[in-house]
């Protein structure tokens, strides 16, 4: 196999070259864009996952399409220690400059631009290595009033009326989303819900970790009903085997239904492994087709570099209990076990181990998807503690 023409992408929130099993949530989103634009309420979508399925891919698809109808769109990633505001001022400036520039630019815009100015009172940003500023007065009694539930709405209704009044909509989208605090999606939720009330051509797109629609709830009891929360899992088979047939037959080379079924059985369907052994099995074929044997040395090839960077960077991060608490959740097998059980396997009670469990959910490392349960949010990484367990006691 010619390795220069590879199709698969096992990159962070590279689009795959067969974006398989995701067309209902593609849909969704879609119609959600469709009725903003011409001022109907649509529910905004937050996308729940655990690592590795898609969730940054989807978001930028989302934004493709949003630019496709007509959207000024802008993506954002949150993450641990950011600060709500500190994330949305460079999005919020540069849509309200955006607007700005257009032909038909009205006093509304201008407007969102002074109250985008309250907005950001005295903070300096840093984007990029240099700071943002905006030139200009502030909009008096607007977004600064230092409550930041009063005074994000006032800057997304701001906003909004300024995508109305030039005729553009706008579309925010905010990835790792389970980073914010209870307060701060509290307000981003409160401000959305100004938005829908108002009608405004103003929506968000939001991606997080399973635990992110508990947090919403938390947040604001009406979220369900602003946000639609769809949950994206491992590929069904069939879906798995098009995500790697197509593109190696798109480019005039097969693969063996075998050789599907390994990359199947090893992956469990997720995608971002999936990129990963269809990359290293197309690499390992010496002919025009990859077989079983190309598939059986990819998962080696596929597990070794998953080790030695995906997997290590994540357990590195974490302190010794927090390991040992990993590698006794490893060990009491596939899927969420009950925390009471990892206590005891530890010797140690669930109170006890309480901020130890709470510093792995901080991290992103773990989630509960049930009260009294822990589960991994990276998938296979179980198997990567058994294997790094058995590695230090050989």
């Amino acid at each position: 196999m010619d390795k220069n023409i590879n199709p698969f992408n096992p990159g962070a929130g590279v689009s795959p070259p067969e974006l398989a099993g995701r067309v209902e949530v593609l849909g969704t989103a879609d119609a959600a864009l469709a009725r903003v634009k011409r001022g109907k309420h649509a529910k905004s979508l937050m996308i729940l996952g655990l690592r590795g399925v898609g969730k940054t891919v989807l978001l930028n698809q989302i934004r493709d399409r949003a630019i496709a109808q007509g959207y000024l769109a802008e993506i954002q990633e949150a993450h641990d220690g950011a600060e709500l505001k500190q994330l949305l001022i460079p999005v919020l400036r540069r849509l309200l400059l955006r607007l700005d520039r257009l032909q038909n630019t009205v006093d509304t815009v201008k407007k969102g631009i002074r109250v985008l100015r309250s907005f950001i009172g005295t903070i300096t940003i840093a984007a990029g290595g240099a700071e943002v500023t905006l030139g200009g007065d502030p909009e008096p009694g607007y977004a600064d009033s230092g409550n930041l539930e009063d005074d994000l709405k006032d800057i997304l209704i701001a906003t909004g009326e300024a995508a109305r009044d030039a005729n553009t909509p706008v579309a925010i989208l905010i990835d790792e989303l389970q980073y914010l605090s209870k307060d701060e999606l509290g307000a981003l939720i409160r401000g959305m819900h100004a938005i829908n009330q108002a009608g405004l051509p103003l929506v968000l797109f939001g991606a997080g970790l399973p635990q992110l629609a508990g947090q919403a709830g938390d947040a604001k009891s009406y979220a369900e009903r602003l946000f639609e929360f769809p949950r994206l899992g491992a590929l069904l088979e069939a879906d798995a085997w098009k995500a790697i047939r197509d593109p190696v037959e798109d480019e005039g080379a097969s693969i063996s239904d075998e050789a599907l079924q390994e990359i199947f059985d090893k992956t469990h369907g997720y995608p971002y492994f999936l990129q990963e052994w269809g990359y290293s099995a197309w690499n390992i074929a010496t002919g025009n087709a990859i077989t079983a044997q190309d598939a059986r040395a990819a998962t080696v090839d596929s597990i070794r570099k998953l080790d030695e960077s995906f997997f290590r960077v994540r357990f590195d991060r974490t302190t010794p209990a927090e390991r040992d608490y990993m590698r006794c959740l490893a060990e009491l097998g596939e899927g969420p076990q009950r925390s009471a059980d990892v206590a005891m396997a530890l010797g140690r009670t669930a109170t006890s181990l309480g901020p130890v469990r709470d510093g792995l959910i901080k991290k992103g490392m773990v989630y509960s998807p049930e009260y009294g349960q822990i589960a991994f949010t990276v998938p296979l990484f179980d198997e990567f503690m058994r294997r790094v367990t058995a590695g230090a006691g050989s």
